[in-house]
């Protein structure tokens, strides 16, 4: 057996200089915020958390947009909002407490700077062409930036590149003409998504981060630039998250990412003990056992949490559009227009109420893990990407076979009636059968879609660890085939429902600020009380 490649061999010193920059240093300053307060903030976030609920890596970003763009709309210098800005965030229990060294919030506020400055020297054309959309860009950019400065991604960074290059040089492409330069901007791209399931945001900034290896530290002369060409600059990278091939690229690095997760667990734990159990091939084959177990268990864990959060901030929001709009808007045309809307009742509008929660259980509970023989697998391609071998794995990316006018017309025909039949049976069975109004048919569908997508990402997520390509049964088609109509409506009402949730609307606009003070008013109180104690001798 060969030794280590060159490439796992840089892997591992940037493991070990992240696991040096772990250590505690002394005699730093570090921000502490009261731990009352804090209490109160924690709690907050969480229920906030709940309703606004994402995926477990996207909620600190999620909840550090949001405070941003509530600050930055309240204050637009960054000299008056950075440290109010950062000990929120602290305070909400997004980022330990007196660890985070006192100069970040210099560099959070240079950070911020730079974005206002762009927002500023903006060109007016391109103003009118992006308007708020530009706004919110650069700011979801900007909270990526603050994410990455309060708890730098140096683990993660350095295995993204690892993956990426040695997906470089096993990707083909087949009858397909891409430049070399975005063959590899399409890897880099696919790669994060199937690592650490980056979304759009986080990799635009790396991405700039690319383009300009100075982003962190951007002149002002260069800052200028990018504000002239902001334009340019947006649709280049949307071309990129966009491109026809995406998906493809993703497919191959989302099938083989396991072996590279499991090496990451591994030189986490230890990188320098682990540099040497790698070397080993026996050592590594026990390592890897253990580290994807505990993987297995962690992943079972994820989704349970998931399934039950996604489940409870659709039960919320089905609960307020219920009261407060559906029972009165019955009532109202059930004296009106009889015909159109069933006699009110309680039982119909639990069951309404109780069936999508029951849908999204039945979706986690039908979840089978991966097969016995996905571990031997996975150890075999551990092996394959640690070890330096003369003749590597290729994974061809080629374009899919044309359709011609008729088979799309098939196609699309069938998807039709799966369409039809899928929504029409369930109103049938609502309306005639359980005595369902109009409003209360529209408002469950709608919600059915909604528990529909979000348990097929759930399953999609549970199969992380697979790289065993399950065998399609007729079952699962016939499933999938009536199934689809009501994940993709789900797929563009969450997007709908992420900017116009009410229940976040009311949040927002009552409880956020009004919290916020109240929170900060506890630590000035208490600091106040602490003075006088100090006093009393």
């Amino acid at each position: 057996m060969s030794g280590l490649s060159q490439t796992t061999q840089r892997l591992i010193q940037k493991y070990q200089a992240w696991h040096q920059s772990l250590q505690p240093k002394t005699g730093t300053a570090v921000i502490h915020v009261d731990e009352v307060a804090s209490v109160v903030a924690s709690f907050y976030e969480r229920i906030r958390g709940v309703v606004d609920w994402r995926e477990e890596h996207l909620l600190r970003r999620g909840a550090i947009e949001r405070i941003l763009k509530r600050r930055l709309f309240l204050q637009t210098s960054a000299e008056e909002t950075t440290e109010p800005f950062v000990l929120e965030l602290i305070r909400g229990g997004h980022f330990p407490n007196n660890q985070i060294e006192e100069k970040k919030v210099e560099e959070v506020k240079k950070a911020l700077n730079k974005y206002l400055f762009i927002l500023n020297n903006i060109p007016p054309q391109a103003q009118d062409k992006m308007g708020v959309q530009l706004y919110n860009w650069l700011l979801n950019v900007a909270a990526c930036e603050v994410e990455e400065i309060l708890c730098p991604s140096q683990r993660e960074t350095a295995l993204v590149e690892y993956m990426a290059e040695l997906m470089k040089e096993r990707i083909e492409l087949k009858g397909i003409s891409l430049s070399e330069q975005e063959k590899e901007a399409q890897i880099y791209i696919a790669v994060q998504r199937a690592l650490f399931k980056m979304d759009n945001p986080f990799i635009t900034y790396s991405l700039l981060k690319r383009k300009y290896p100075d982003w962190s530290d951007l002149p002002q002369a260069q800052a200028k630039e990018v504000s002239a060409d902001i334009y340019p600059i947006w649709s280049e990278i949307n071309r990129k998250l966009k491109h026809p091939l995406g998906d493809k690229f993703y497919q191959i690095c989302e099938q083989y990412d396991t072996s590279y997760l499991i090496l990451g667990d591994i030189l986490s734990q230890n990188p320098v003990e682990a540099a040497k159990k790698i070397n080993n091939p026996e050592s590594l084959e026990e390592s890897v056992r253990e580290s994807y177990k505990k993987r297995l268990n962690q992943l079972k864990s994820r989704i349970g949490r998931a399934a039950l959060y996604s489940t409870i901030s659709i039960f919320i929001t089905k609960m307020v559009l219920a009261f407060a709009v559906e029972i009165q808007v019955d009532k109202w045309l059930a004296t009106r227009y009889d015909w159109l809307v069933h006699e009110f009742s309680w039982q119909t509008m639990i069951f309404n109420i109780l069936i999508p929660p029951l849908l999204m259980f039945l979706l986690v509970l039908t979840i089978k893990p991966p097969k016995k023989e996905n571990l031997d697998r996975v150890i075999m391609e551990a092996v394959k990407i640690i070890y330096d071998r003369k003749q590597k794995d290729t994974y061809t990316i080629k374009l899919p076979r044309k359709k011609g006018i008729i088979m799309r017309a098939i196609i699309f025909l069938f998807y039709l009636i799966t369409f039809v039949v899928s929504f029409g049976f369930i109103y049938w069975a609502l309306y005639y059968q359980l005595n369902f109004s109009v409003l209360s048919i529209i408002i469950f569908l709608m919600f059915l879609s909604l528990i529909s997508f979000a348990g097929v990402k759930i399953r999609e997520r549970s199969k992380e660890l697979q790289i065993i390509e399950e065998k399609g049964q007729f079952i699962s088609f016939l499933a999938d085939s009536f199934s689809l109509p009501f994940v993709r409506v789900g797929r563009w009402l969450s997007g709908k429902l992420a900017k116009y949730n009410v229940v976040l609307i009311i949040l927002t606009a009552l409880l956020d600020m009004p919290f916020q003070l109240f929170t900060e008013f506890i630590e000035h109180w208490r600091s106040f009380l602490k003075e006088k104690k100090e006093e009393i001798h």
